[in-house]
């Protein structure tokens, strides 16, 4: 069963995103407050089956981004959609840098909130059957990245990696030194029907590069490629 989590605090808001889900075959645990999220996800035994966390960042008390801070913590297979009535550039970025994985702006209509959480999902899914079918290692400089268990290794120091994290790797590691366009790296991890722009790619990157770079305003690894994408700058084995 497809679960989500949703956090809202406006009543109609709520319903809405609520009714439209479960007509799409999701099965929806809906709260009003940062307080009652945490500790739904706390206290439900199950939580790891919980696949999308739905989060406005306006909220009484623990606002949104503390929530997604916290659930990113403790769940990095999670998929975490950030909802906000701001247009302002830094929020987007901001649930981003922390561990969201989408945000979609207010209002909206259900078939772009059906679009973004069914992506959401399908990646959610393809991580973790990707991650039971196949037990390669790939091996790269300083870094090994085993497929199976979605974590990175360099010089044997643990990092673990969100499933955004995981697609961009693979799809880095598999394409060594080779540039890849940043569109087609949208299209493969976001997916053809995404609504949103490109800049996505770019700042889930620099999350990316802040886990694995010394200098992650210099990197070494994930060179841009100016004008097109980026590239893996290390050989593969």
């Amino acid at each position: 069963m497809k679960q989500i989590l949703i956090c809202e605090d406006e009543d109609a808001i709520r319903e809405f995103i609520k009714i439209n889900l479960e007509r799409s075959g999701y099965l929806v645990t809906d709260v009003s407050s940062g307080e009652e999220a945490l500790k739904v996800f706390n206290e439900n035994e199950n939580n790891i089956n919980i696949d999308i966390a739905i989060l406005d960042i306006m909220l009484p008390g623990i606002d949104g981004f503390e929530i997604c801070k916290k659930l990113r913590k403790s769940n990095e297979n999670l998929g975490i959609i950030m909802l906000t009535a701001k247009a302002q550039e830094m929020d987007k970025v901001r649930g981003l840098m922390i561990g969201a994985d989408d945000y979609i702006a207010k209002p909206f209509s259900p078939s772009e909130l059906i679009a973004r959480v069914d992506a959401i999902y399908r990646r959610v899914t393809m991580t973790k059957n990707k991650s039971s079918q196949n037990s390669d290692v790939i091996k790269s400089g300083p870094f090994k990245f085993n497929i199976k268990t979605r974590i990175l290794y360099k010089e044997d120091k643990k990092i673990e990696l969100t499933h955004i994290e995981y697609q961009l790797m693979y799809i880095f590691l598999k394409n060594a030194n080779k540039s890849i366009e940043k569109i087609a790296i949208l299209r493969q991890v976001w997916g053809e029907e995404y609504f949103g722009d490109s800049k996505i790619v770019d700042v889930n990157v620099r999350r990316l590069r802040i886990k694995i770079e010394k200098d992650p305003s210099n990197p070494m690894f994930i060179q841009t490629v100016w004008g097109y994408g980026y590239k893996w700058a290390l050989k593969t084995y």
